[in-house]
């Protein structure tokens, strides 16, 4: 059945080659703001400048270093920074990583409760007040840029873990896809990886009858499909990396997975792996979402019948058509030069034995039917290992 739903997005998308010039428009005269960003490719890329130079004239303070997957510990530092600065707006400029750590920050800053792991990413605690965050993103991936999420790590116990507040939307976001020319094929291919594996957390559920999100998602897929090889070889096709852009952002900004069912146990197993081994994050759902299909062929195979024959443009008997959508689903993420056998990224039965017992001890039940726990978990990871 087609569930109740409430939708509302406010974030204002300003898309386009030349947008950066626009942030005065956007960003309060009076703001002091502090420029948080990554591992400093926004100083190589030019983006860096562009920026400073349509901020002329505005109080404006840096904090760079954020991680790949950013950790409290160094977000913490930047909290302490504009407590002392007395920030008041927050632009983040990089990928979703620096942006998830922004909204971290933009939550904590104003907190009084202290204990931010516990009270902010772990929402042991309601808070009603976040500083105004904006974003220049120039790696399209998470699709952060328009939702309200973010995923956090701690270093000191290794764990990972997603929080969001309403209050985290940021307030605008700006994508030019030419920013992203200079990007690594690594970080493009994780890019197509990621933002692919979000839509099928939303589709490859069971059918109620959305149809016009089923289309969504289906025309996202096949867009990454579509675009995915052509804009790592030929990285300044604009046409090309423009569809990337905006695919990544439409797959996890909240159109697609109204009223129907979402699994998102892909993403929960692979922030495990990332946590213990530091994976990329695109990678470890390549590890994890084949075998997750093939542990759940027969509670999903309706939708991986309409995926195998909407999406792949598969035919043959339903038997056939499950196992083609597997395959296929393999073989694009390996068409990116991402492997999905978790022995090529050294995982084995300690890992799995430590994820099953997290798991375990979290009292953790993901996927759409709230049955991914820790022995199933386990499976689809031995699965990933043996193939």
């Amino acid at each position: 059945m087609f569930n109740n739903f409430t939708l509302q997005n406010p974030v204002k998308i300003i898309f386009g080659k030349g947008t950066i010039a626009q942030l005065p428009k956007n960003i309060p005269s009076n703001a002091k703001v502090m420029l948080t960003y990554g591992g400093g490719s926004i100083f190589s890329n030019g983006v860096h400048q562009q920026v400073i130079e349509a901020l002329t004239g505005y109080d404006v303070i840096e904090f760079g270093g954020i991680e790949a997957n950013p950790t409290f510990e160094t977000l913490m530092a930047g909290v302490e920074v504009a407590r002392k600065e007395k920030v008041d707006f927050l632009l983040a400029v990089g990928g979703g990583s620096v942006l998830d750590g922004t909204k971290f920050m933009a939550a904590a800053i104003p907190f009084e409760g202290g204990d931010e792991w516990n009270n902010i990413v772990r929402r042991k605690a309601k808070y009603g007040e976040a500083l105004p965050i904006g974003s220049v993103m120039t790696l399209p991936a998470t699709g952060s840029e328009m939702n309200s999420i973010a995923v956090i790590s701690k270093k000191e116990t290794d764990e990972k873990f997603g929080m969001g507040h309403p209050l985290l939307y940021p307030q605008f976001s700006i994508l030019d896809p030419e920013t992203t020319y200079s990007l690594p094929k690594r970080q493009v291919a994780n890019g197509v990886a990621d933002a692919f594996t979000h839509v099928m957390e939303q589709y490859l559920t069971y059918p109620v009858g959305g149809e016009i999100q089923d289309r969504f998602a289906e025309g996202i897929l096949q867009t990454l499909i579509a675009v995915g090889q052509k804009t790592i070889a030929e990285p300044e096709d604009y046409e090309a990396r423009a569809n990337l852009v905006w695919a990544a952002t439409v797959a996890l900004n909240g159109w697609i997975n109204v009223g129907v069912p979402q699994d998102w146990a892909t993403h929960q197993i692979g922030h495990e792996l990332t946590a213990l081994h530091g994976i990329d994050h695109a990678r470890t759902l390549a590890i994890v979402m084949p075998y997750l299909m093939r542990y759940k062929m027969e509670a999903k195979k309706e939708k991986m019948i309409q995926y195998a024959l909407r999406v792949w443009e598969l035919s043959g008997t339903d038997e056939e058509l499950v196992e083609g959508a597997i395959q296929k689903t393999i073989d694009f993420y390996e068409s990116l030069g991402i492997p999905t056998s978790g022995t090529a990224y050294g995982i084995g039965e300690a890992t799995i034995k430590e994820i099953a017992k997290r798991f375990e001890e979290r009292g953790n039940a993901f996927g759409e039917h709230g049955d991914i726990d820790a022995k199933a978990a386990s499976d689809i990871l031995e699965m990933s290992i043996v193939e």
